[in-house]
Parts: structure tokens; C-alpha cells; sequence
């Protein structure tokens, strides 16, 4: 390759998924792959090496996982020049969808830029995909304008999976769903922090969700307070919350709740310094197995009497979190009861109708 780029100069050399070929030397065999990769990356270094500048040839690669290549690779005079190409921001997501759909009628109703905001996350393969999605929804019944729904219908699609139609929930099951939904809603809407919901659904998707809550952000960000996150720890508490006291029992349906809000807590105590009994410190060390790509090892660096006082504060995190949930949910009972009557009803709320649900039982 290198040979044809000399005699074709000047041209571009350009490398993808250069992790394939470029990790790190070193580390357990593999059965020959390891080596043959090894002498491959080798090859690599010494073509670059003897590079001259004026021979007209530029060399360019592209990664998801820099982390994890060489470090003789990144040295000057090889790949000495990063660009991240990070994921599109609120502007640059409309424009995107923009693109995706310019050959496309639209409906008078359809906002890019509400589409833009619920997709906050997604990169251009996502957006590109949700606007085919939309197309073939609409074609399916014979629509000759892409609407505001088909938009929404293709989002939920992306990000909670397709609807199960097949997986009926039993009345009883519909009702705990409903109460568990609601009480997410109710402590999202309170909380000072908390996003407004845009819609609620009790609709089985994907593999496992029986039902979600989505929040869309008010505007982009890039960093969370202390009390930002314990408010989201409190959102997340407030499904199995509601459940108990509605219910007087909880369900396995909050497994994914209590996962999220026990990593955030201990996330804040353990690598952001935010709890007061520990201090401005962070304990333990994450670190990424190098030839293991979805496994990660972390390892401690503290005492098992400072593990004991992580654990005694990640639970209290998570003990604030729950009392502060109960509080919200029993101040708004009648609330979290119509809210759930309706969705046993409906199944999906969308925002408007939440609002008046909200405000008629303030009331």
C-alpha cells in the first residue's frame, strides 16, 4: 500500500478503524492472530518512519477507541494530530435531520426542532435512520405527508426499541406499570432540576421496558451539579416508590431504576468528591482490559474502613433519594392516582395532556 502511495504521489493514505491493527503491544497471545497483528502494527511503524515529508503523501486513520492504540503510534512525526469528532449538538442535529429529510414532504405540523431536542445523544446514523423510520411509517398507511408523529413513533422506535403487541399486560400488571410511570412523572415535575416530560407510555418495547418516561432537555449540557444528580437519583426512585405505596409491595419492574441510581451515587462519592464525610477525593480506579474490549477492571486504592464509610454513603445518597420521593408522592397523591387511571386508560400521555392533568389536579 505504502509502495502505490509513493508512485502515485501526492495522495492520501487513509487507514479506518486503525485500532484493528494499532493496539497496544504486549499482553497475553492469542493463537497467532495476536502476532500476525503485531507484526502487522510493526510493518505500520517502520513505513511511517521513513516517511519524507516531501514525497507528498499524507496518512490518515480513524478510530473509535484512541484510548487503546500504541503509544509509538501517536508519537510526532506518525499520528501526532487528533480531531475529535465528537457527537452533533442541538444545531448541528437539525441540520442533519434537515439533510436527511429534504427530499421528503412534510406536513405543515412537523418541528426539526422538537425532533432535534428529543434526540439529544444521537449521531448521524441514528438521525438518518429516524427519518427513513418516519418515511416508511407514514407510507405504510398511505399517507402522502410525513407528520409530527410518524417523527415521534420513529424516535421511540430508536431509543426504547420497537412496540411488543404481542406482550399484553394482564390488568393487574397494566395498573403497576401505570402507578410505577406515574411516580417517575410526578417526582420529574417536582424536583427543581428535573426536565420536563415530554411524553409518558405504558406500552411494552424492546426486550424488557414495560413502559417509559421520557424527559426532554430544556437545553444542552454538558455537566451536572451534586444536586442535579440526586435529584435524577430521587426521579429514578420515585416508579418503585409509587408502586409501594399504591400497592403496598414492590416488582423486579425497577431493577433498571435501582442499577442506574446506585451507580450515580456511588459514581459522586467515589470519583467526584461529592460527599462530605469523604471529602474532595476520589477512590478507586477504573481501567479498561486491554484485550477484553466489554469488560473493565477496577481495582481499590483506599482501606477496607474507608470501603466501609463509600458504602454507608453511597446508601445514604440513595436513602435521600427514596425519602424525598415518598414526600413528593404522598404531597401528590390524588395527583399520581388520576395521572395512573389515565394511563391505564390511554396507555400514552403526551405532554400537553400532562400538563392539564397536572394543573386540574392542583387544583
Amino acid at each position: 500500500m505504502f509502495e502505490q502511495a509513493r508512485q502515485k504521489a501526492p495522495c492520501i493514505i487513509f487507514i479506518d478503524e486503525l485500532d484493528a491493527i494499532g493496539r497496544s503491544r504486549g499482553g497475553p497471545m492469542v493463537m497467532g492472530g495476536h502476532d500476525e497483528r503485531e507484526q502487522t502494527l510493526n510493518q505500520l511503524l517502520t513505513e511511517m518512519d521513513g516517511f519524507d515529508p516531501s514525497s507528498g503523501v499524507v496518512v490518515m486513520a480513524a478510530t473509535n477507541r484512541p484510548e487503546i492504540l500504541d503509544k509509538a503510534l501517536l508519537r510526532a512525526g506518525r499520528f501526532d494530530r487528533q480531531i475529535v469528532v465528537d457527537k452533533p449538538d442541538l444545531e448541528e442535529r437539525i441540520k442533519i435531520l434537515k439533510l436527511h429529510t429534504k427530499n421528503m414532504k412534510l406536513a405543515q405540523g412537523v418541528d426539526l426542532t422538537i425532533v432535534g431536542r428529543r434526540t439529544s445523544g444521537l449521531v448521524g446514523a441514528d438521525l438518518s435512520n429516524i427519518a427513513n423510520e418516519a418515511a416508511i411509517l407514514a407510507a405504510r398507511v398511505d399517507q402522502i405527508e410525513v407528520r409530527m408523529e410518524n417523527f415521534e413513533a420513529a424516535i421511540d422506535r430508536t431509543l426504547a426499541g420497537p412496540e411488543k403487541k404481542s406482550r399484553a399486560l394482564g390488568p393487574e400488571e397494566k395498573r403497576r406499570v401505570a402507578y410505577h410511570e406515574a411516580g417517575h412523572v410526578l417526582v420529574a415535575e417536582t424536583v427543581p432540576t428535573g426536565q420536563p416530560v415530554h411524553k409518558v407510555s405504558i406500552i411494552p418495547r424492546g426486550v424488557s421496558a414495560l413502559g417509559f418516561t421520557l424527559q426532554l432537555p430544556v437545553e444542552e449540557k454538558f455537566l451536572s451539579t451534586d444536586a442535579e444528580l440526586k435529584d435524577q437519583i430521587a426521579i429514578l426512585i420515585g416508579g418503585r416508590m409509587a408502586e409501594a405505596m399504591a400497592l403496598g409491595n414492590v416488582s423486579t419492574g425497577a431493577q433498571n431504576d435501582l442499577e442506574k441510581a446506585s451507580e450515580i451515587a456511588r459514581t459522586m462519592v467515589c470519583y467526584l468528591g461529592m460527599s462530605t464525610k469523604l471529602g474532595a477525593l476520589t477512590y478507586g480506579k477504573r481501567q479498561q482490559l486491554q484485550f477484553l474490549e466489554t469488560q473493565a477492571t477496577e481495582y481499590r486504592n483506599y482501606s477496607e474502613e474507608t470501603a466501609r464509610l463509600i458504602d454507608a454513603e453511597v446508601k445514604a445518597l440513595v436513602d435521600e433519594g427514596m425519602e424525598r420521593a415518598e414526600e413528593i408522592l404522598t404531597s401528590k397523591r390524588p395527583t399520581l392516582d388520576k395521572l395512573a387511571e389515565v394511563l391505564q386508560d390511554k396507555e400514552v400521555i403526551q405532554h400537553e395532556e400532562l400538563e392539564s392533568i397536572l394543573k386540574t389536579s392542583a387544583t
